[in-house]
């Protein structure tokens, strides 16, 4: 008896050591390159967006340096700020130890803002379809919030978009505390249920289904996608709480919804960690990941800058973008802009290198030999030591640890 209850304890423990470290077997995805481009993300492209609504926060859209440098703790960064802005001349200008932003840059907020005025009927859409995805019609404003980038909402939509539309939305807050507050869903609108599958099958006068997006040779993987395409398409936008859990029904659904909600999304991927935390109120699966990596034709698994990403194969050509919603060329505007003014400062700083090896007697070489030298990646940042401010040393945003509040701070409602 003895035996056998130490044979059932070690079988126990092995067995929950392996539930627990084959989920992170199942990470595994064969990396397309064109999409991984896509999914590639400008670190400091985040970090000047953040900086850019901090300073449009302040009087006459100015901050003072030192109190820029105080809020590059929540940056999660290091080293002075003067030296950062000095990167980005096309984006910010410093006078009177204060910084700003640069014309070009101001138009680009100006266009962003008109945008978001012309496309507030798009928000209300996008809202009521993502509530009615839900099981009860209501979401928590903070998970919204957690979402609000990806759907495109502007950072008042709960106080000037909300209210107007008293007939569809209410907010509601039993208990009296943020935390608690929802967004309810008043009236359902037929029209706004209809999926992007159902739209796209209608359009060719087709039933509605999935398309697989993957090269010829992957015949397994067209062999399951086929079976798969075998069972009737399930609208996200039914109730769910017929069907059978574990059934290919069931698949079906939770495939159609999560292809639903990245068709909301601008740039038509997400962030799976943020998805499993609607796994409630969207009824899906606990095990997301495991539903993700088995259609590959549909969807694309990421773990880009240790961050894992789900995107929406159809939705790209290569690595661009099959439909861009106008905010988001605005956003790609803001990228080369910063991109411009880098490149800049990186071709001053190596002349001035050069000058100074030129008097020191040091062996002078070329700036494009220069260029060639150093190790630069997809959007044209420079790796160099002194060019990184901390990102690299403990703490910075490659320190496991610091990525996590670093992310936290980037998607609270303070920031943009």
């Amino acid at each position: 008896m003895f035996r056998r209850r130490i044979y059932n304890h070690l079988h126990t423990r092995r067995q929950a050591q392996w539930l627990h470290l084959r989920p992170l077997s199942l990470w595994s995805m064969k990396k397309d390159p064109d999409l991984e481009s896509a999914l590639s993300r400008n670190r400091r492209w985040i970090v000047n967006n953040q900086i850019k609504n901090i300073i449009l926060r302040y009087p006459n859209n100015e901050i003072p340096i030192p109190t820029l440098q105080k809020k590059f703790k929540t940056l999660d960064l290091q080293g002075k700020a003067l030296n950062w802005l000095s990167k980005y001349p096309c984006c910010f200008e410093i006078h009177d130890h204060r910084c700003r932003l640069t014309k070009p840059m101001m138009h680009l907020v100006a266009e962003e803002h008109s945008l978001l005025d012309s496309q507030e009927p798009l928000f209300v859409r996008r809202l009521a379809k993502l509530l009615m995805l839900t099981l009860h019609k209501r979401l928590s404003v903070l998970k919204i919030n957690e979402f609000k980038r990806n759907f495109g909402f502007p950072d008042d939509y709960l106080i000037r978009v909300v209210p107007k539309y008293p007939d569809l939305f209410r907010i509601v807050n039993e208990s009296g505390r943020r935390s608690s507050m929802m967004v309810e869903l008043l009236h359902w609108n037929p029209d706004f249920a209809v999926s992007a599958v159902e739209a796209s099958a209608k359009k060719l006068g087709v039933s509605p289904r999935f398309s697989c997006s993957l090269p010829s040779s992957w015949v397994k993987s067209w062999e399951r996608f086929r079976k798969f395409e075998l069972v009737p398409y399930v609208s996200p936008y039914s109730d769910p709480r017929g069907l059978v859990e574990g059934s290919r029904e069931m698949e079906k659904r939770n495939v159609a919804l999560v292809h639903e909600l990245l068709s909301l999304t601008l740039w038509k991927k997400a962030s799976i960690v943020k998805l499993g935390h609607f796994r409630r109120e969207f009824a899906l699966p606990d095990r997301l990941n495991v539903l993700l990596l088995k259609h590959p034709g549909i969807f694309y698994v990421s773990n880009k800058y240790q961050i894992y990403t789900v995107l929406l194969r159809e939705a790209y050509t290569g690595s661009q973008l099959v439909d861009k919603d106008p905010l988001v060329v605005v956003k790609e505007k803001f990228g080369e802009l910063m991109q411009e003014g880098l490149h800049e400062y990186n071709q001053r700083r190596r002349l001035l290198n050069l000058e100074k090896r030129r008097k020191k007697g040091v062996p002078l070489i070329s700036v494009d030999d220069d260029v060639k030298g150093r190790r630069r990646n997809r959007n044209g940042s420079d790796d160099d030591d002194d060019d990184n401010d901390g990102y690299n040393m403990p703490g910075g945003l490659f320190d496991p640890e610091e990525r996590k509040r670093f992310y936290k701070v980037l998607f609270d409602d303070d920031a943009s």
